[in-house]
């Protein structure tokens, strides 16, 4: 059985995602607080956590903040908040998927299964020190090493950090908007052409037929997301 830690100060939302939760055979562990949380993390063999932001005593980026010194354990951020920069903020301190109330349980469920899948994944390639994925692209996570049909490729630092954003976030779309306020920690009017360019450069030394991607798919008009299979 999966353990689920709900850190949420809203006790009806927190009691409905519980309830929810535990008809699908989860163990739901509920905090109300940042601190209160962090107590039952490391209290309780926690296997994801759901993180509101605007939470009492310590928010949800203090509790992230201080969760990523000691674990890897996949978060979804649960806030009534849309606007992008929290968003990025979300991200750059290490959360996994970052979903906007109102929401429905079945969509939270939904990202909460694929969450666990991956990061059972996640924790043997790490194990193994080594990510291969269907595409011939293989990253050696030590080094911080690329290869593409066992020929190691050699990126900058822009386009490594872009292509690990979108690798530790598999699936999820990305504009090129937060792309940039992510990786540059900026917001210029020029980041759609700064991004296009990396980007370009970057699928380039993947090797990637754009008609047929199998790592990064352009999505018209939206962004960018990581396609590429774990083998």
């Amino acid at each position: 059985m999966k353990t689920i830690l709900i850190a949420e100060d809203d006790y009806e939302i927190a009691k409905l995602i519980k309830e929810y939760l535990k008809e699908f055979e989860y163990k739901v562990i509920w905090s109300s607080t940042g601190y209160e949380a962090l107590e039952d993390f490391q209290n309780n063999d926690v296997d994801l956590v759901v993180l509101d932001i605007m939470m009492p005593e310590l928010d949800g980026y203090g509790f992230l903040d201080r969760l990523r010194k000691f674990s890897n354990i996949p978060v979804i951020i649960i806030s009534a908040n849309t606007k992008t920069s929290y968003k990025v903020e979300g991200f750059n301190l290490g959360a996994d998927d970052y979903l906007t109330k109102p929401f429905s349980l079945l969509e939270l469920r939904i990202r909460i299964e694929y969450h666990l899948k991956n990061a059972g994944k996640l924790t043997n390639s790490e194990e193994e020190n080594e990510v291969i994925y269907d595409g011939d692209l293989k990253y050696i996570k030590d080094t911080s090493q690329f290869f593409i049909k066992n020929e190691e490729i050699h990126l900058t630092q822009i386009e490594e950090k872009i292509l690990l954003l979108l690798m530790k976030n598999p699936k999820k779309l990305f504009n090129k908007s937060e792309i940039y306020k992510i990786i540059w920690a900026d917001d210029s009017e020029l980041c759609n052409s700064t991004v296009t360019v990396h980007m370009k450069s970057l699928r380039q030394k993947l090797r990637e037929n754009l008609k047929e991607p199998k790592l990064i798919e352009t999505v018209w008009g939206k962004g960018y997301r990581f396609i590429g299979e774990r083998i």
